[in-house]
């Protein structure tokens, strides 16, 4: 795991972004606030840091954690469902930031750049998120944040890809602090009034109190939902609103994947739902 500050953050200058052409930049800031930007970002940036996926988040003690957005590029888009597992437990532990959440953001430098391998990510951390929806590695630009908080623009490689490469990953060190800014600008755009939202699920504050209760309150709110769910499909049910994969329930349940999918299949279909954002829905609304 590496830590490093941006190059323009240590000599006073604005580093290059090297290999970043003209017509790539130019689409980035042209989709600036529309529906296709995350997309877009990861499709522009693939001849330079071929990731398969990324996401712009923030997490901490004082702050509600928020996915700003995310996407993949070449393969199924599993981005939100590693933000839920992010959320059943590993972001409170996770010092992959070269900090804990209780810890004080460093004042000499809000600004920093990160590199590991899911190898290098706590044993918890690394399979909920990381091998249970194969990612392999994560380069990632962060602010560290007055209240504490820090706010994350990251790449993932997954592993039926190459390992970033040294140049790569310094091409990135020159980008981060273009990537930022856009980022943050096109966050600002799409929150402006009148604009339309983020095309992401609302994480919102009820539906993420939703991960922190115990596996028989969430049993008792879906029996509420649905009196006609059976045992194993409370099980999993109650898993998924924890934030628990379908990779980790089953191995948490002691069940096969294609049973574990069988028994949500049956749930979802019992309460006329299709999607994990749907099953939060229900439950709230009791």
């Amino acid at each position: 795991m590496r830590h490093w500050l941006p190059a323009s953050t240590l000599g006073g200058g604005v580093a290059p972004t090297p290999n970043l052409t003209g017509s790539a930049l130019g689409a980035m800031v042209h989709q600036l606030g529309d529906d296709g930007f995350a997309c877009g970002m990861l499709q522009e940036l693939a001849p330079v840091l071929p990731a398969a996926s990324w996401s712009v988040y923030r997490t901490g003690n004082h702050c509600k954690p928020t996915l700003f957005m995310s996407a993949s590029h070449g393969i199924p888009d599993t981005t939100q469902d590693c933000w839920w597992a992010y959320l059943s437990g590993p972001y409170r532990t996770d010092r992959t930031w070269g900090r804990s959440l209780d810890e004080a953001a460093p004042p000499e430098s809000p600004t920093q750049l990160c590199h590991l391998t899911a190898r290098e990510v706590d044993a918890e951390h690394r399979a909920r998120v990381y091998e249970a929806h194969g990612v392999a590695e994560r380069v990632s630009v962060v602010e560290h944040e007055s209240d504490g908080s820090v706010f994350a623009v990251n790449f993932y490689r997954h592993q039926h890809q190459t390992p970033f490469q040294d140049r790569q990953i310094s091409d990135f060190e020159g980008m981060a602090p273009v990537l930022l800014a856009l980022t943050r600008k096109h966050i600002a755009l799409a929150q402006r009034p009148g604009a339309l939202p983020l095309p992401l699920p609302a994480t919102t504050h009820a539906a993420q109190s939703l991960l922190s209760h115990s596996l028989p309150a969430l049993r008792e709110r879906l029996l509420r939902a649905h009196a006609g769910l059976t045992e194993r499909e409370l099980d999993v049910c109650a898993r998924l609103l924890q934030g628990m994969t379908q990779e980790g329930i089953a191995c948490d349940l002691g069940l096969s994947l294609p049973t574990v999918k069988t028994y949500r299949n049956r749930a979802f279909s019992r309460m006329g739902i299709h999607f994990r954002n749907e099953l939060f829905a229900q439950v709230l609304s009791m």
